[in-house]
């Protein structure tokens, strides 16, 4: 039941991973190790102090595409028991398609399934010849995180997000850049985004209580249906064969929708070139308090329907019921309004540029992202849920809003740029970036399935005019992880009260995930 609102917890992870992913074409090409040397009309992000580097005006226009594939696969290991159930029919099974979806400000989810998306964007600096000040303002994806396994309507993976879409678009950004010195600048930033969050997920709960009380229904209902002392009882035969309780049926679908149409943050950044070779630059990119609104939908399987309304059709069942906690009907359709406060985390990255001969550059950056603001998330609902009300009996006393502990941490990870210059007109340039992710291997889940990861990529720079400039970047990223059997209690627990929310609870999950990115920019000076 809450695993409804536990599959919102999946925008932290997304953007432990995502940070700077899909921002800028030159960032990208080098591991995202820029912050001593700002990319043009791409400091707007990575350091508005670069912005003084640029004369005259300038206008950008920018592409990228992006493909996520994820997998994964299941295995019961020996003495596999979830109270009393030993064979889970995903055993031996494996996720099936993804695909990508895209959020559109303004008009919402549109029923593309994409083989990748892609973004443009569009970014203009003003600079008057002889002014140390420069203006600037530039769109792009600063955040983004898209899977649809909807193709295949028996994935495993339906469990754990049908369909997740994360992304944070930054659509204007009033930037400042001021030359103070020939060696020092300064530089800020307002990037003013659209948040969107859409989680679709099937949701089963395959946890010891509910195995142990469909084991006794097995027991004591008889096969078609309710028996005359069961009626003078506590009625859990009442429900009929469709209300027999199992770990692995599927309980219920959930949807959430929410956006933030208008929320900016702060960029603050400054440059030093004290020698031709050498730089450092450091930027703060400020957080917020990103209030989402939204919508959210829950469709409740006949399982938990018939079983309540069996309960509440018996002598005893509507007694035990009102102790417990639990709703008189759930109602095979609920939907409303909801609201969201999650925290958008500052992020600090500092970086040198080191340029020992005329033909290498080599970049190196230091970044931390606040992530442990993410210990817990919560969702407030415009009424009770009453498939949220079965969840009392699991310890939870407010059906209409729901704290979910997350546990992610905050950590330093670094990047590392080269380029080379054969040519006037020619700049190779590669990246590396070994990405830790925030979200511990006891918290990973298929909702975010996030570990670490290696990223490389490879661009050039061509100049193909005193005015215009061509930049093209791919990259590969890649990473897997294995989570043995109830190691894992955002995922595969087998405990008595685990219902927050372990889908595949007994079973080891092996998944992995490959991301790839090509992206162009080009730039005309006037």
């Amino acid at each position: 039941m809450a695993s409804a609102v536990a599959a919102a917890c999946a925008p932290a992870a997304h953007a432990a991973l995502t940070e700077n992913l899909t921002t800028n074409v030159t960032a990208m090409a080098l591991g995202n190790a820029v912050t001593a040397d700002p990319p043009g009309i791409g400091s707007v992000h990575f350091n508005p102090a670069g912005l003084a580097r640029l004369e005259g005006d300038s206008e950008t226009i920018h592409n990228w595409a992006a493909s996520i594939r994820t997998s994964a696969s299941f295995h019961q290991p020996a003495g596999f028991d979830v109270g009393g159930w030993t064979e889970d029919p995903l055993n031996g099974k494996s996720t099936g398609p993804v695909r990508q979806i895209m959020y559109v400000p303004g008009y919402g989810m549109p029923g593309w399934r994409l083989p990748g998306v892609a973004v443009p964007g569009l970014g203009m600096a003003w600079n008057k010849k002889g002014s140390p000040w420069t203006f600037a303002t530039d769109s792009y994806m600063s955040q983004a995180m898209s899977l649809d396994r909807t193709t295949d309507v028996n994935d495993p993976g339906q469990y754990a997000g049908r369909q997740i879409q994360i992304q944070r678009l930054v659509y204007l950004s009033p930037s400042v850049g001021y030359k103070y010195s020939d060696t020092l600048r300064f530089g800020a930033a307002v990037p003013i985004a659209h948040a969107a969050f859409v989680v679709d997920t099937n949701m089963r709960f395959p946890n010891e209580l509910l195995g142990v009380f469909g084991k006794l229904q097995q027991g004591w209902c008889p096969e078609n249906g309710g028996n005359i002392i069961d009626t003078f009882g506590f009625g859990v035969c009442g429900g009929g064969k469709d209300g027999m309780v199992s770990p692995f049926k599927t309980a219920a679908n959930m949807r959430l929708e929410m956006t933030a149409p208008v929320d900016p943050t702060l960029n603050l950044g400054v440059l030093w070139e004290p020698k031709p070779w050498f730089a450092f630059g450091a930027v703060y990119q400020g957080g917020s308090k990103t209030h989402y609104t939204g919508s959210y939908q829950f469709n409740t399987e006949p399982m938990l329907r018939n079983f309540v309304r069996g309960l509440n059709s018996s002598l005893l069942g509507p007694i035990a019921g009102a102790v417990l906690g639990f709703p008189s009907s759930i109602p095979a359709i609920q939907k409303g309004n909801m609201s969201a406060t999650i925290p958008f985390p500052y992020h600090v990255q500092v970086g040198i540029k080191l340029r020992p001969v005329q033909m290498v550059q080599l970049n190196v950056d230091a970044s931390y992202a606040n992530w442990n603001e993410w210990n817990a998330l919560t969702f407030q609902f415009d009424q009770s849920i009453k498939l949220l009300e079965v969840a009392r009996l699991y310890g939870i006393p407010d059906s209409s809003k729901l704290t979910i502990p997350r546990g992610y941490k905050s950590l330093v990870n670094f990047g590392y740029g080269l380029q080379l210059f054969p040519h006037e007109r020619v700049t190779l340039r590669f990246g590396y970036e070994p990405r830790k992710t925030s979200v511990p291997s006891d918290k990973v889940d298929l909702i975010a399935p996030l570990p670490n990861t290696k990223l490389l990529s490879a661009g050039l720079n061509l100049k193909l005019s005193k005015t215009m400039d061509l930049s093209l970047t791919g990259s590969y990223m890649k990473g897997k992880f294995s989570t043995p059997a109830n190691t894992d209690c955002n995922m595969n627990c087998n405990t008595f009260l685990n219902i927050i929310y372990n889908p595949y609870a007994g079973l080891d999950v092996n998944a992995d995930i490959h991301v790839r990115y090509f992206g162009f920019e080009l730039t005309k000076r006037f």
